[in-house]
């Protein structure tokens, strides 16, 4: 089987009880979250003790005295293959496999969705969906009083590596009692306007223009995926809006100095336009989401596409 991590992070009881995990991905630091989790739920169930191993081919079955499993972790799953997983079936232990993403791995991995004793974890940077759900639970954990524009300041600007996210959160959490707002979140996290949400605003100048500022600001898949999301939400925007006053009270405060330009873009959108982004958008992310180490060229095409419906 496969769980998503995002469903770990907000509840550990998302954890199934398998007895073989392996968790992999491109994000190292979401994958050391996430093998904590696990690991603390197995403690907290078996009272077992962790026993790290280079490879397969190094495990040597023991007998505990006092516990009742051992937490066997593998830095590697170098050596794997049914015959040796298949002798270590016999074992009562846990087993937790740890190797990023590599074409050597594909046959591994799905080995571990299909096999209904084990649980395969794919470990990638956070995307926008995944950050408001974490940050939903963080305020409603703690109790915090959010205004709107802070709220999405943070949504828009907190780190999509998970340990840059999480270190975010617990300053946040350090200002007490204080109201989170706009001002004390720039404070904070020492919030920087130059960002590449600016290419959006960008997207009423001519493509070759477009093309250079990207190429400037875009250097990888990483920031494409997170310039996506970022317009993503600009186009949001624009299609829930019904009227321009509706959609001049949706634009956040932090972006007072764009706001001419939001409105100057969205009176360029009839219906027909708004249904014709709609469906760009789904197709994007299908895309995105299916060819990730193109994320590069996918989204300045999406930008693109935008300019293209908006000037039509």
């Amino acid at each position: 089987m496969k769980v998503a991590p995002i469903d770990v992070l907000l509840n550990k009881e998302a954890i199934p009880d398998k007895q073989f995990f392996f968790i992999s991905g491109n994000e190292p630091t979401l994958i050391e979250k996430t093998k904590s989790l696990i690991i603390d739920k197995c403690q907290q169930k078996e009272m077992a003790l962790v026993t790290k191993i280079d490879s397969l081919k190094e495990f040597v079955d023991e007998v505990g005295l006092f516990e009742n499993k051992k937490i066997y972790l593998f830095n590697s799953c170098k050596g794997f293959d049914e015959k040796a997983f298949n002798n270590i079936r016999k074992s009562n232990n846990i087993f937790i496999f740890i190797q990023e993403n590599s074409s050597s791995i594909k046959k591994t991995k799905n080995f571990f969705y299909k096999e209904k004793d084990c649980c395969l974890l794919d470990c990638y940077e956070l995307e926008r969906d995944s950050r408001i759900k974490i940050l939903n639970k963080f305020i409603s954990d703690n109790k915090l009083i959010v205004s709107k524009d802070a709220y999405w300041l943070m949504v828009e600007k907190l780190e999509s590596k998970y340990m840059f996210f999480e270190t975010s959160l617990r300053k946040i959490l350090g200002l007490g009692g204080i109201e989170v707002s706009v001002d004390n979140i720039r404070r904070l996290l020492t919030i920087d306007d130059t960002g590449k949400e600016k290419i959006f605003f960008n997207l009423l100048k001519n493509n070759k223009e477009i093309i250079e500022v990207y190429r400037s600001k875009i250097i990888n898949n990483s920031d494409a995926n997170d310039l996506y999301y970022k317009s993503k939400f600009f186009c949001q925007l624009i299609i829930e809006a019904n009227n321009i006053n509706e959609y001049q009270k949706k634009i956040p405060a932090y972006l007072f100095k764009e706001k001419n330009f939001l409105i100057e873009f969205y009176k360029k959108y009839n219906s027909k336009k708004k249904k014709m982004l709609v469906r760009l958008l789904s197709s994007t992310e299908k895309v995105l989401r299916k060819e990730r180490g193109l994320s590069l060229v996918y989204c300045l095409r999406f930008l693109l596409s935008i300019k293209k419906i908006t000037v039509s």
